[in-house]
């Protein structure tokens, strides 16, 4: 794919993934939308294939970042907050051993 197929493809796919991180949240949504389109608008006239290169590198980060490291929070109350993390960012919770048990040889 060339690069300006790479491009296109992950403009879009920050853009899906800033809905799905920021859903419900009109104000993060229309911020990321704009510092997005601001960012690769800015580097629209780059024909460096290095630069370009390296601008796909940290937006591919940006993306990986925003997927696996944003959790929602929702204000209940003056002194609390309720996260509402998406169902990718969960994960199977395994116990912390100061010393780990030895394995037994049959």
């Amino acid at each position: 794919m060339g690069s300006r197929g790479q491009v296109l493809k992950l403009f879009k796919l920050l853009h899906r993934t800033r809905q799905e991180v920021f859903k419900n949240d009109t104000k993060a949504l229309e911020a990321a939308r704009q510092k997005i389109n601001e960012e690769f608008r800015n580097n629209r006239d780059e024909t460096s294939e290095e630069k370009i290169n390296e601008l796909l590198k940290i937006a591919s980060d940006v993306e990986v970042i925003l997927r696996t490291s944003v959790i929602q929070a929702v204000h209940t109350d003056s002194d609390k907050i309720v996260l509402i993390p998406r169902k990718d960012l969960l994960q199977d919770n395994i116990p912390y051993l100061d010393k780990p048990t030895k394995k037994q040889e049959s």
